[in-house]
């Protein structure tokens, strides 16, 4: 049974789409089969994996009955295969909520799916609305990207309680796979700072991979490749290398709600 894993914050630019890009294709090179789903209307993730425009995307396979299996893109790269987005998923999270169970409507969809990827991820869209929702409601774990900023921790306390309302009345299994820091400055104080504030609260709930505020790693999307295909000597490739081990081999924490 395949793990579906959300990256979920309600916050913009802490790295979420660079995480869920990098960390599926890091996976597909460790031989794992993973699928990438974009469920965020600016198809970020979709672009930087180089979608077919004319392929089905997630809008059509939650709100058009579209066959999710023929939905699915390769990519050029082995092992991992795409869902992906465009702007009319921002029309779906209207257009669902008429829908009995709406909640839901994702966890049925990708039910034929479970059985043939090792890994799910789900990219979210930066907001606690009703796509995030249909995302946490059909999720086994979550992994939260906190940028190493001062505002890092701002509005978490918000998606915790979100996470709390999904787990009592959706999906109670749901946990917390950890904290990701990100966009780390090794020359800024204020990168350490934050990073020993996280740490002290969240404890093992924090990977200890640290991924870099890194050019390399800006520069890839731009290039619809993700940043082993676009500079694989890169320091960003080799902490995303490091996170997907860091993953594999870490169970997640016993404690399953980050409060």
């Amino acid at each position: 049974m395949g793990h579906i894993i959300s990256l979920v914050n309600q916050k913009g630019g802490v790295g979420k789409t660079t995480t869920s890009v990098n960390l599926a294709t890091a996976l597909a090179l460790r031989n794992k089969k993973v699928l990438l789903i974009d469920m965020d209307p600016q198809a970020n993730a979709s672009s930087a994996l180089s979608s077919n425009p004319q392929s089905p995307t997630i809008y059509q396979v939650l709100c058009q009955n579209q066959d999710i299996s023929k939905a699915l893109q390769t990519t050029n790269m082995e092992n991992l295969f795409l869902l992906s987005s465009n702007s009319h998923l921002a029309a779906a999270a209207v257009e669902f909520l008429s829908l009995p169970k709406w909640e839901f409507l994702l966890k049925k969809r990708l039910q034929p799916l479970e059985k043939e990827f090792d890994y799910i991820f789900i990219d979210c869209p930066p907001s606690l609305g009703p796509l995030t929702i249909n995302v946490l409601a059909a999720s086994h774990e979550f992994i939260v990207p906190l940028q190493c900023e001062y505002y890092a921790l701002e509005g978490l306390s918000q998606l915790i309680e979100t996470i709390q309302r999904v787990r009592e009345n959706l999906n109670p299994p749901l946990k917390l796979r950890g904290i990701l820091l990100t966009l780390f400055d090794s020359r800024n104080r204020l990168s350490h700072q934050v990073a020993e504030e996280v740490r002290k609260h969240f404890e093992e709930k924090v990977f200890k991979t640290l991924i870099p505020r890194n050019v390399r790693l800006s520069e890839a999307p731009g290039f619809k490749k993700s940043i082993f295909q676009y500079d694989p000597h890169s320091t960003g490739a080799r902490k995303y290398f490091d996170l997907s081990s860091e993953f594999e081999t870490s169970p997640p924490p016993a404690e399953a709600s980050p409060s």
